[in-house]
């Protein structure tokens, strides 16, 4: 009988320790990452802080943090870019990296207006996009992409609607947004750090960004 146990848990652990190293030297094996699809990404065409056109294109494959701001906010927003910058250095040797800066108050915050920005807290734009363009097209994406405003908000005129929120949205390989972070909270600042992680050592399923991946969303 303890010959039968023992042979028992012998293989047990063998068989154990085999799938851990095939998962280890195979990415697609690895376990998924146990967080939500709250949305799917639209697609969308914006302007960076060098006047160059940003679309869907150029975060294929990419694990994203994406937040809404604006240049002149003396309140929460330079506290959320501090925050970013954080996220920025701990990931900035990361290819398939990038961080969105979406600006809330287009007429204001110009190309120009952007690039000075950007240039001011020293953000590396190889990696960290500030994005301008239509208000309208720019309040779509907050709350139709990455859920960081209510669309019920949609109310009024464009010219008269303003979002203003410190939440920042985690984005994966295939453009599904995974995560909704107080970007104002260490514990939250934390756990989107290693969400990051997991997401970037996830091999991308399926080809990003084509068909009708933009165009379902999961609510």
């Amino acid at each position: 009988m303890k010959k039968i146990i023992f042979y028992i848990i012998f293989f047990a652990v063998l068989i154990t320790a085999f799938f851990t190293v095939i998962r280890y030297l195979n990415p697609e094996l690895k376990k998924e990452v146990d967080l939500p699809i709250l949305s799917y990404v639209k697609p969308f065409t914006f302007i960076d802080q060098d006047g160059h056109a940003f679309t869907q294109q150029d975060i294929q494959g990419k694990v994203c943090v994406v937040e809404f701001f604006f240049t002149t906010c003396h309140g929460i927003c330079p506290r959320m870019n501090a925050s970013i910058k954080k996220i920025a250095n701990t990931f900035n040797a990361e290819p398939n990296f990038r961080i969105l800066s979406h600006t809330v108050d287009p007429e204001t915050d110009t190309v120009a207006r952007l690039k000075v920005y950007a240039d001011s807290i020293q953000a590396d734009t190889r990696h960290w996009k500030f994005l301008t363009g239509s208000k309208q097209k720019l309040y779509e994406a907050a709350r139709n992409s990455y859920v960081l405003d209510d669309v019920k908000n949609n109310v009024g005129s464009i010219e008269e609607q303003f979002i203003h929120t410190q939440f920042f949205a985690l984005v994966d390989k295939e453009g599904q947004v995974r995560g909704i972070y107080d970007g104002l909270k260490e514990p939250e600042l934390q756990k989107l750090k290693q969400d990051i992680k997991a997401l970037l050592e996830q091999s991308a399923h399926n080809t990003p960004f084509v068909n009708s991946l933009y165009n379902n969303n999961p609510r």
